[in-house]
């Protein structure tokens, strides 16, 4: 794995999905919250060691809190019986690190899962860290936010882009470019809306900086994805792997993920404290939605 990927991987175990996971507003995952260092901490170290049975292990250590937070996907779908398209996007984002960390114990034992190249595991590791789990995430706080029929498409169209994505792999590049603009196009609705509906509202210049930034890097990050899927379906020049990551994977990485995340968290509710104004009316979390 390179030093890039590895850097990208380690950003997202460590820091968005932790911080992902205090945006859902779930009380039955604060055992997972707490306990998320001794998994993320393992899976970041192997990214350092030479593929073998030591990163392999280390890298199952990450894969069995993936598991439990998996885990909880069925649960709250049989607790809340709710297909609501924000409740699909919080239950993919659930359950799209076990897929990374699946791809992560193969390519660290070095075994080409499927018969996949050790190079496609490697990449696939970030891909459902970010476009899985944080843009999942994304996609349904924004649903919750803003109530509108593009809401609704972009948080059914992410989880459904990323699935089609996966699918492509077993498929063929056409499955995976049809994957590409499905998630392509919700992708750029969740940042047409970000811009248009909620980075215009009455919140901090920082608060806004952060979802400006995250809205246009996705218009670019997104462009590159369609144009390396359609040049791997038709023949047509494309960008290779290496550079891809150094350009789509490390802009989804900081420019989206990473700001979204911390913008999110300034828009969610904080305690009242005494003696201190009213805080401005606060963005909801992601909730249970009932059927």
């Amino acid at each position: 794995m390179s030093v890039l990927v590895g850097l990208i991987v380690a950003l997202g175990m460590l820091v968005i999905v932790p911080a992902g996971l205090r945006l859902m507003d779930a009380p039955e995952l604060d055992r997972v919250r707490r306990a998320w260092p001794l998994f993320a901490v393992p899976g970041a170290l192997c990214l350092w060691l030479p593929r073998g049975a030591p990163a392999a292990t280390l890298a199952v250590c990450y894969a069995l809190g993936t598991v439990v937070l998996a885990l909880h996907a069925p649960r709250r779908l049989l607790r809340t019986r709710s297909v609501a398209p924000a409740e699909i996007a919080v239950l993919t984002a659930l359950a799209s690190p076990s897929v990374a960390a699946l791809a992560l114990v193969a390519e660290r034992l070095g075994h080409r899962l499927f018969g996949f190249d050790l190079d496609i595991l490697a990449l696939t590791v970030p891909h459902f860290h970010f476009a899985g789990f944080a843009a999942a995430l994304v996609a349904g706080l924004v649903c919750r936010t803003v109530d509108r029929p593009a809401a609704r498409f972009a948080a059914l169209s992410v989880p459904l882009g990323t699935l089609l994505v996966l699918l492509g792999y077993f498929l063929d590049d056409w499955a995976e470019l049809a994957g590409a603009l499905v998630l392509t196009a919700g992708m750029w609705a969740v940042a047409l809306l970000t811009w248009r509906d909620i980075a215009t509202e009455g919140h901090d210049r920082s608060t806004r900086a952060l979802l400006a930034v995250s809205a246009a890097v996705l218009v670019a990050t997104m462009l590159l994805a369609l144009s390396w899927a359609l040049g791997e379906a038709t023949g047509l020049p494309h960008p290779n792997l290496a550079w891809m990551a150094a350009t789509h994977g490390l802009g989804n990485a900081l420019g989206f993920a990473l700001c979204s995340v911390l913008a999110w968290r300034r828009l969610a509710p904080r305690r009242a404290e005494p003696r201190r104004p009213a805080p401005r009316r606060p963005a909801p979390r992601l909730k249970e939605t009932p059927a």
